[in-house]
């Protein structure tokens, strides 16, 4: 199987990582185009692959096309290739925004598509993905494309009413985490700690405690249960938080989230 990247920036390169990483596709079976021909040279360099500035060609290529520009791009690129999409490609859109039916309708004609919605902890293989395939991707192409993915992350399939809620609770969330392992970690340096350690430390938390809940079923809640004892030092901290408004301040940055994507 042949793969496809139109665009070869942040997203689009940890993606191409991940799946090189993982084995099951080799560097000769991608092709990557970009509008920067800096950009293709680095990650041709940098991966090994095979590339091109046109995006016909890259589309022409491959059996699965990822389109990784920018979503104020789409237009252009997809009016630009789709005189060689034919209906045994499959087309993965990763754009916030762009419906199934936008992408249908700009490619005016029937074509397998699915929309995506990664992040970037692709790029250390740790992505999750959202997916939403419309009615000419058969199950086996959706596995085919789900197990594509899995070298870079775990993948859901959710209905398109979600895909917004999707962007909001996964696709920018690693931008809140980062603020909350920062806050943390200058606290920890407040009182005297390195900033290497106080970074180590805090994010290793926040691994850890994402993992339990992964690998635990147990209940958010439940987890912080156990970690506050009567009358002990994390309660006093988990008090603090609530009076500051953590917990609203998170709900309604995805919301915030939620209705910006709704709006793209």
């Amino acid at each position: 199987m042949k793969i496809g990247f139109i665009g070869s920036g942040n997203m689009g390169n940890a993606m191409m990582r991940g799946i090189i990483a993982s084995g099951k596709i080799t560097e000769n079976e991608i092709m990557a185009s970009d509008a920067m021909a800096g950009a293709l040279t680095a990650v041709e360099k940098d991966l090994g692959i095979l590339t091109s500035m046109d995006n016909k060609i890259v589309a022409s290529f491959a059996d699965v096309v990822f389109l990784a520009v920018k979503p104020q791009y789409y237009r252009d690129v997809i009016e630009e290739i789709r005189d060689v999409i034919s209906l045994d490609k499959i087309v993965v859109a990763i754009a916030p925004g762009k419906t199934l039916d936008w992408l249908e309708g700009v490619f005016d004609k029937p074509v397998k598509i699915i929309r995506t919605m990664p992040n970037t902890p692709a790029m250390v293989r740790e992505g999750m993905i959202g997916m939403c395939p419309n009615a000419h991707v058969s199950k086996e192409e959706i596995a085919l494309v789900r197990d594509v993915c899995s070298g870079f992350g775990s993948t859901e399939i959710v209905s398109e009413n979600l895909m917004d809620v999707v962007a909001a609770v996964s696709g920018s969330s690693p931008a809140y985490v980062f603020m909350f392992i920062e806050a943390m970690a200058d606290a920890a340096v407040a009182e005297g700690m390195s900033r290497p350690q106080a970074y180590k430390f805090a994010a290793q938390a926040v691994l850890g405690s994402a993992k339990m809940v992964l690998e635990t079923g147990k209940h958010p809640g439940e987890l912080k249960d156990m970690v506050c004892s009567p009358g002990g030092t994390t309660i006093e901290a988990v008090r603090v938080l609530e009076e500051k408004g953590l917990r609203s301040a998170v709900f309604e940055a995805v919301k915030a989230c939620v209705s910006k994507s709704r709006g793209i």
